[in-house]
Formats: structure tokens, C-alpha cells, sequence
């Protein structure tokens, strides 16, 4: 089982699996085939979707498909290459479940490629720790000798298993410190205002002179409808959310439950169905540069450089400035994602993780009003990850840009937020929770493993998500 989904987009769910469980099983009737395609479908909550095609799911919801043809093949070894990265906790939880009870009850050998430290602990033996790239071996083995079974929420209020969690963190974070991948750029940020490209009317500016610092970003009843041949489908519902200037919100939720969706429609990329965002008292009707969005799958001109790819949006609202002070903003940028030597490589030569720092350099670049991330680092290495982290948070502190990041990782979700808004299932999903991060900035990520705030708010972003179940019945829960 690979990260990136392969599945037959004019297939539907259901016949995606069968495909598989077709040719592996062929011992068993069709009752019996059609049985278990059912009981895997069912098992990543995708039960309710067995009609459906790729193009009419989430990325991971496709994903989940994808594990589930995995699993329906029964086979005697599982070679699992970050199959579970694009999920969200609670379908995680769910098939980590299943992988331990492979392991347990049908004696299968497993090899798990993780980023996530909390799933090696939940389900390995031994924990291996591979150095970074080139030349990478086997830093250090890990003997996970915490009881089983191993409980997600009871293990997080163990002391046993927060030193050994705690171990393997330092060691990640000598081996980020050995390999230096991003450092401090040599070259100084020009101090270039960006250009407003959809000023208000003049008068409304002469109206309003003062910066606005509270009520910046609000959502007003936002409502998501899609029609369905089976008629139309709410996805998002009465969504109600104010943010301050420079605030930075995480919005954590199950798969399928609308967070990818409030992110483009408040990028402009997605009608709205009903109610309003207001950005800077300016509603939002259409995309544009003061609001920079990062997908989690990145977006480049495979043609172009690093470079020319940055500066395509620098060079279009830097237009006052020389072009030397372009260059620098671009070359910045890139050096901060650890891209100074790939500057002028072309994307189409890149590899995925390198071509998300490009795409999130280039939001940087255009000092936005709004940044929008939708699971940025969902794709890259737990180093590379930890590392962009500490750039996003370093650009944030200097820009106080406003930003929404939605993701999947409980600890990245308080590491980096204000709040932490929590989102209950689709159809018709709506905000909640909110829990508000009370801890100091700068946030450094070893301080945080010790501060007993920090497993208190996990405990309580993992109990809202070990609440809800996949389904229409989540929110009357």
C-alpha cells in the first residue's frame, strides 16, 4: 500500500475493490467475495459511498478506498508505505485497529513507513529510525516494550510511554539539527509592500482609514450544496466562525467533513450555497493573490524552475518594486524552505516533497492577507515536516499573516494554533468545538512535550474525534 491513492476513477467504490478481491480470491464464491468487499468498504467508513466514484470523494476518502483493496487481498505480508497519511484520526484509529489485529489474530508481518510517532508507538514492536537522505541507514532501533493492547487515549496520561515518545522526538530532532536542510537565509527581505490588486472604492477607503484588527475574517452562516442524482447534498452547514487579525486557526475533522471546502470557498476557488465570508470588510466573491492557498498535493508548472514559479506571483503584485528586489523575495523564500541549491531546477525534475516547498514558498512570497493551508505537510517526511513547520510559524511571527490550516495531525493542530476548530461530520457539518491553545510563543516542540497543558488539549481534540462516527448521525451526536 502506497501514500498516493491508484484507483479507476469510471469504477465505483465497490468495483475498485472487487477488481482486486477478483483476482486474489477466486477460491471463493461470489456471495463470499461480495461479503468481504462489503466488510472492508464498511470497515473505513465508506459504507454509505459504495456507489460512488473517485471523483465524487474527498482525497481521503479515495485513499480509504484504497486501503480497503489492500486489505480485502488478505495477504500473508503487508508492505505499508504511508498508506494512512492523508486520513483524518478517526478512520487512522480505525485501521490501525485492523492492522493490530492482523498482526495479532492472523500472525502477519508488517512494515510500516511512518512519519507519525504516535502510530509507530500504537502498533510496532521495534521503531527504527532511519537518518536523512543521502546515504541514510538505520540511525537507532527503538524496542516499544509499552503492554498490549496499547489504548490511544490511555497511553497519551502514560509515563512510560510519553519518555519513550519523547526519546525518539529528541533523536529526530538531533538528526533535523545534524542535517541543517534549512538554516538562516543569507539574504536579507526587501521591505516591499505588496500591491492591492482589488482596492475598495475610493470612497469606502476615505470611509474607513483604520486598519481593521478585530472581526478581520468571518463566516456568516456558510452553507455548502452540491445536487446529487439523488438530490441535493449539504455538505457544510450554519458554518459560524470569527477570527482576529493574525490569528491562526487549525481545523481538524474526519474525512469527507467539508474542511477542504470552507478553505476554497474562503479562497474564492468555490461558490458559496448560502450565508457570506467577509475578509478585511470585503466579502469574498473571487480568487486572488491577497488570499495564498497551499494544497496538499502540490501545484506547479512542471516547465518552469523553482524560481520562475515563485516569481510568476511575485511579479505580478510586486510591480513597483526593482527587479532585484523581486529576485530577492523569490530567492528568499526558497532559501527558507530549504531550496537554495534546487533554485533553478525545473518541477517536472523535482521530487514531491521539494515541489510542496516550492508551492509553499510561493505562498509566503505573496505576503497575503489570508493563507490558506489544506494538509501542506500531509505529504512530506516527519523532518522536512517539522522543519516547514518551523517556517511557516517563523513567517507568521514576522507577517502576522491570518491564516486557517486544515490537518489531520492532532499535535501539529496545537502546536501551531491559536484555536483549534473542530468540525463534526458530513453531510451537513458544521463547527462542534473550538478549544482555545493557551500556550506561550515561540512554541518549541520539545518544551511542549513536557508541558502538561499540551497532553491535556490531546486528550481533548482526540476525545471529540473518538466521539464522532462517519455518517449523518454525527451530528445529532
Amino acid at each position: 500500500m502506497f501514500q498516493s491513492y491508484s484507483l479507476f476513477p469510471w469504477l465505483t467504490v465497490e468495483k475498485n475493490v472487487l477488481l482486486a478481491v477478483d483476482a486474489v480470491h477466486k477460491d471463493k464464491s461470489a456471495a463470499e467475495r461480495a461479503a468481504l468487499v462489503k466488510q472492508k468498504v464498511e470497515l473505513v467508513g465508506l459504507g454509505h459511498a459504495m456507489d460512488r466514484k473517485p471523483g465524487q470523494l474527498s482525497g481521503g476518502m479515495r485513499q480509504r478506498v484504497a486501503v480497503a483493496r489492500a486489505l480485502a487481498m488478505e495477504p500473508e505480508i503487508l508492505l505499508l508505505d504511508e498508506p494512512l497519511s492523508a486520513l483524518d484520526a478517526l478512520t487512522r484509529a480505525k485501521l490501525q485497529d485492523e492492522i493490530e489485529r492482523i498482526r495479532k489474530e492472523e500472525k502477519r508481518t508488517i512494515i510500516l513507513v511512518t512519519n507519525d510517532v504516535d502510530e509507530a508507538l500504537l502498533l510496532a514492536d521495534r521503531v527504527a529510525v532511519l537518518t536523512p537522505a543521502p546515504a541514510a541507514r538505520i540511525g537507532q532501533i527503538f524496542e516499544v516494550d509499552v503492554p498490549r493492547p496499547r489504548d490511544r487515549e490511555a497511553v497519551n496520561d502514560d509515563a512510560h510511554f510519553q519518555a519513550l515518545r519523547k526519546q525518539i522526538v529528541a533523536y529526530l530532532g538531533s538528526l533535523n539539527a545534524e542535517s541543517g536542510s534549512l538554516g538562516d537565509s543569507v539574504i536579507m527581505l526587501p521591505n516591499v509592500t505588496p500591491l492591492d490588486l482589488a482596492p475598495p472604492p475610493k470612497a469606502y477607503r476615505e470611509a474607513g482609514q483604520s486598519a481593521v484588527e478585530q472581526r478581520y475574517l468571518e463566516f456568516y452562516k456558510l452553507d455548502k450544496v452540491y445536487p446529487t442524482p439523488k438530490g441535493p447534498l449539504t455538505v457544510v452547514e450554519d458554518f459560524n466562525l470569527i477570527m482576529d487579525k493574525g490569528e491562526f486557526c487549525s481545523l481538524i475533522g474526519h474525512s469527507g467533513c467539508g474542511k477542504s471546502t470552507v478553505l476554497t470557498m474562503a479562497a474564492g476557488l468555490n461558490e458559496i450555497s448560502k450565508g457570506g465570508i467577509v475578509l478585511d470588510n470585503r466579502e469574498i466573491d473571487m480568487a486572488g493573490p491577497d488570499k495564498a492557498v497551499v494544497f496538499q498535493a502540490p501545484s506547479l508548472m512542471p516547465w518552469l524552475t523553482a524560481r520562475q514559479n515563485v516569481a510568476l506571483g511575485v511579479e505580478r503584485i510586486y510591480v513597483h518594486a526593482s527587479k532585484a528586489e523581486r529576485r530577492d523575495i523569490v530567492d528568499y523564500y526558497l532559501e527558507r524552505v530549504g531550496l537554495a541549491g534546487s533554485r533553478d531546477k525545473l518541477a517536472a525534475e523535482m521530487s514531491n516533497g521539494m515541489r510542496q516547498r516550492v508551492g509553499i514558498a510561493r505562498a509566503f512570497a505573496l505576503s497575503p492577507r489570508l493563507l490558506l493551508l489544506d494538509e501542506p505537510f500531509g505529504m512530506l517526511d516527519s523532518l522536512t515536516r517539522w522543519d516547514l513547520q518551523d517556517v511557516l510559524v517563523e513567517v507568521w511571527n514576522r507577517t502576522q499573516v491570518t491564516a486557517i490550516m486544515v490537518t489531520h495531525d492532532v499535535d501539529e493542530a496545537i502546536l501551531l494554533a491559536d484555536r483549534v476548530i473542530m468540525m463534526t461530520n458530513g453531510p451537513n457539518a458544521t463547527i462542534g468545538k473550538v478549544l482555545k491553545v493557551d500556550l506561550p510563543r515561540p512554541r518549541d516542540r520539545k518544551a511542549l512535550l513536557e508541558d502538561p497543558k499540551f497532553y491535556a488539549y490531546r486528550q481533548e481534540v482526540l476525545h471529540f474525534l473518538a466521539e464522532y462516527d462517519h455518517g449523518p448521525a454525527a451530528k445529532a451526536a
